[in-house]
């Protein structure tokens, strides 16, 4: 018998939370549920087993953990609540002790849920140290049409406000032999785009031996990958050679993803960080002379401990001086174990949450107006879905959501679109034939 005739009338809904690392991950476990015979449902339908792959980067991360937790066993009372995963790994007993949940597995022993699903253990917490890498990759089971391929895990980093080299382990990377074969499995499987992924994947070369610039390079030369992009890249590990790469080949995007988390460089010491402003507005700079219409987004941390206004006004400047168009905001997050956390000095939530909301607002002012500056230029756009009003969305290579009206089915088409006009960091456009 084979495996996807197992279990045919079992049903799996996987919900993700955080980054695309983790979107990749459940990606992997998804199709070894549809290997076993699973129909992926959406969360929140009954299903026999309901997976949670969780994150742990703020308490407002713990807390929609627990919100998730609560909703799955409210939909499957009878399934079985798997929660897998970052929050996992740190706050297992927690999570252990909620209503409904069956398993408990961490970072790295989420990848051997059918082992445990099929043991009858009393024992529901799993979490282990290891510093085994686990390929992963999005698969077509959930209906995306852009890939993530993870490349790298862990991180060696030790900032003073992360927890996450606490819940992944040390970094550890895949070879690049196997990084191309799972990049040619997913263009087998229909995917277009690639998008390579991972905690710290800039550091790729320091745990594989190999270069990350020698990675990009063979996956751009595959027949049949039309779009390649890196996550995360964090500022200090972006080379002129990896630049390079990446500019020879009209396969790879003008979209980047560089995190600031601050624009002081006293905050930037503080928080142990690798590079200096200096350093950050060099690194955008030569992205833009290499990219010039690129998208850029930028990760910051609004109120870490004892950051004054005119900090957070040095923060807001850089942001207002540089051609950052994606803005992705945090209020500081104190983490039970990090060296911030022992701080005193820290900013009253109030403060916190007006900083959030006044960068949030200036990077709705800012994607506006670089969507603004796109009206009248034609792009190549990889359409994702059709919304309720009956259009067609997709993203520019540069990262700016695309509305188009067309009666074909545009899903995981690469079109031509004439951009005709922008509303609230969004394009319109015409379909070009």
């Amino acid at each position: 018998m084979e495996k996807s005739q197992q279990n045919p009338e079992k049903k799996v809904a996987l919900h993700t939370l955080g980054c695309r690392l983790n979107f990749s991950e459940t990606g992997s476990i998804a199709q070894g549920f549809v290997d076993r015979g699973y129909k992926v449902v959406d969360f929140g339908e009954p299903a026999d087993v309901v997976f949670i792959n969780t994150c742990t980067v703020t308490d407002k991360a713990d807390s929609t953990c627990r919100n998730l937790i609560r909703k799955a066993h409210g939909s499957s009372p009878e399934g079985k609540i798997v929660v897998a995963g970052c929050y996992s790994q740190m706050e297992p007993e927690t999570i252990a002790n909620m209503q409904g949940v069956d398993l408990v597995l961490g970072t790295t022993e989420k990848y051997k849920v059918f082992e445990y699903l099929n043991e009858e253990e009393e024992n529901k917490i799993f979490v282990d140290k290891t510093h085994e890498f686990y390929g992963a990759a999005t698969t077509p089971s959930e209906g995306h049409t852009r890939a993530f391929l993870k490349i790298q895990d862990g991180c060696n980093y030790i900032c003073s406000f992360c927890i996450i080299p606490f819940a992944r382990g040390r970094s550890r990377a895949i070879s690049i032999a196997d990084a191309v074969s799972e990049a040619k499995e997913l263009i087998d499987r229909g995917f277009k785009e690639i998008i390579l992924t991972g905690v710290n994947i800039g550091e790729y070369e320091n745990n594989s031996g190999e270069k990350l610039a020698d990675l990009v390079q063979q996956l751009l030369d595959l027949d049949g990958l039309e779009r390649l992009r890196l996550s995360s890249v964090e500022p200090n590990t972006i080379t002129d050679e990896l630049l390079s790469v990446m500019k020879s080949s009209p396969k790879f995007l003008d979209h980047f993803h560089i995190p600031l988390q601050s624009g002081d460089d006293d905050i930037l010491r503080e928080m142990r960080r690798k590079y200096t402003v200096e350093d950050y507005k060099k690194i955008i700079n030569k992205i833009i002379a290499a990219f010039p219409d690129a998208g850029i987004g930028a990760d910051v941390i609004c109120g870490f401990p004892g950051e004054s206004d005119q900090q957070f006004k040095n923060t807001y400047n850089l942001l207002k001086e540089l051609p950052i168009t994606h803005f992705h905001v945090f209020p500081y997050s104190k983490r039970k174990g990090t060296t911030a956390a022992k701080l005193d000095n820290h900013i009253h939530h109030d403060v916190k949450k007006g900083r959030v909301k006044t960068l949030m607002m200036f990077g709705d002012a800012k994607l506006s107006m670089f969507a603004e500056d796109q009206v009248g230029k034609t792009s190549k756009v990889l359409f994702e879905r059709r919304n309720s009003d009956g259009l067609w969305e997709g993203y520019t290579t540069n990262f700016v959501r695309v509305i188009a009206k067309s009666d074909a089915d545009l899903k995981n088409e690469i079109r031509s679109v004439h951009l005709t006009s922008a509303q609230n960091g969004r394009l319109y456009g015409e379909l070009l034939h």
